[in-house]
């Protein structure tokens, strides 16, 4: 998941935020310099049209006058000039220089959680974060600039909100919290339900739950459309194998899947949860299979043509629920009418000895147990034998199965019986063999020991 997550981010990321400078920083005329040549140098840089000679004209500046009252100021236009000039290591630079001066600077806040979070690697993700919840909290008293209208001001703090929500998200899913990740990543769709690595974090956030949050698969359903609609067909791919795989494990077949993401590529907003659990249903549990299995078999009067196997299957899942419950109730009650009450004796034959004594055998007596040399059978002897059964041999047993434990599951069975040892037939020799029996042909079988 990892790769595919940080290969992803990395495609649909790189650019963004360089080719769409934020605002620039408000301008020296809201403060007085008193200084003539500070002056005409930070009006010189800042009036110059070409990013790479204005951000080298204020960083000059900076160098020349490291104390000046527009030093902010200078730091945010020279961030700003390498970020339309396309320098991503020198925005990175400006903005940390930044902050050493305004630890509350939420330009420079911004712009280090969208780069971070841009690395995609599990470091850069936490460090992101970290500069994220800064900035949201800085936001809390971020003042309007004063040559910036309200509008201007309240489409840059949306813009922020959305950075640091998107980034705060990505580092909480890399440090697998996910519930956290998909509240963050919750904020960012509400300002742009478009975005593409949002939606598709979101996604993974969401599916990554215990137990898993619904609305994921719409989300992954969607960031695939939004891939394909921007023409990126290896992050379609990329999606869509992620969340055809995802349903399959949750659904038990992709059956519908495709219908599904059809339909959610063409919604602006996920259905509610209601309707997802009507869309998308879990595949059956064990616990399922083993009451519905009992149900049909009541109503059928086929309790009879289920195997040993089959109660064991159902015997496991007493505790899943009340009806798991009822459906073990169901089969014990078959077994013990079986045996009438313990007055009968069940045969159970060709049973695997995996353990045994003279008084007791734990034997295999499923197919699968049989094969993983595994017990689900203990057997209590109603009289010891002179010779215990040998290991991997295989022997019928007669007894009363009268108890179980569910997990690991074991049948107990007393009052058991092993069959009687048959004693070889005498073999009378022929005229003239001088008392030897006769040579076994070929193909026939041997006389019994």
């Amino acid at each position: 998941m990892k790769k595919v997550l940080v290969a992803l981010l990395l495609l649909v990321t790189a650019g963004v935020l360089l080719a769409s400078p934020m605002p620039l920083a408000s301008q020296a005329a809201q403060k007085t310099i008193k200084d003539p040549g500070e002056y005409n140098a930070y009006i010189t840089a800042f009036n110059t049209t070409d990013p790479v000679q204005k951000a080298a004209l204020m960083e000059a500046f900076l160098k020349q006058y490291p104390d000046s009252i527009v030093k902010t100021e200078a730091m945010e236009n020279a961030m700003a000039a390498y970020q339309q000039a396309g320098n991503q290591a020198k925005v990175e630079e400006l903005a940390k220089l930044l902050l050493q001066n305004d630890a509350n600077s939420v330009r420079a806040l911004a712009i280090l959680s969208y780069l971070t979070r841009a690395k995609g690697t599990p470091a850069a993700a936490q460090e992101g974060r970290a500069y994220s919840e800064r900035g949201l909290k800085a936001m809390t008293t971020w003042a309007k600039p004063e040559n910036m209208s309200d509008d201007e001001f309240g489409k840059l703090r949306t813009q922020m909100a959305f950075i640091f929500n998107g980034a705060a998200g990505f580092g909480a899913l890399q440090n697998k919290e996910f519930d956290v990740a998909r509240d963050y990543y919750g904020k960012a769709l509400a300002i742009d339900m478009s975005s593409l690595q949002d939606a598709y974090q979101a996604g993974i956030a969401e599916l990554s739950m215990t137990p898993q949050d619904l609305t994921g698969y719409w989300h992954i359903a969607r960031a695939q459309g939004l891939a394909q609609a921007q023409n990126n067909a290896a992050g379609a791919k990329a999606i869509g194998d992620y969340g055809r795989q995802q349903y399959n494990r949750y659904h038990g077949s992709v059956d519908g899947w495709e219908n599904f993401a059809k339909q959610s590529m063409a919604q602006s907003s996920p259905p509610a949860q209601a309707d997802l659990q009507k869309l998308i249903t879990p595949k059956p549990t064990p616990c399922d299979i083993a009451v519905q299995a009992v149900t049909d078999a009541v109503k059928n009067d086929g309790v009879k043509d289920l195997s040993f196997g089959d109660y064991e299957f159902v015997l496991q899942q007493r505790d899943c629920s009340p009806a798991g419950k009822q459906a073990d109730e169901n089969i014990w009650k078959y077994i013990q009418d079986k045996q009438k009450g313990g007055e009968a004796k069940l045969k159970l034959v060709g049973v695997k000895v995996i353990a045994a004594t003279t008084d007791a055998i734990d034997a295999a007596l499923t197919e699968e147990n049989q094969t993983a040399n595994k017990a689900d059978l203990h057997v209590v002897l109603d009289k010891p034998v002179a010779k215990a059964p040998a290991v991997g041999s295989s022997t019928d047993v007669t007894g009363v199965i009268t108890s179980y434990t569910p997990d690991p599951f074991l049948f107990t069975m007393e009052k058991a019986e092993l069959p009687a040892a048959t004693k070889p037939t005498p073999v009378k020799p022929r005229p003239g063999t001088k008392g030897k029996p006769s040579a076994v042909k070929p193909g026939t079988r041997k006389p019994a020991a």
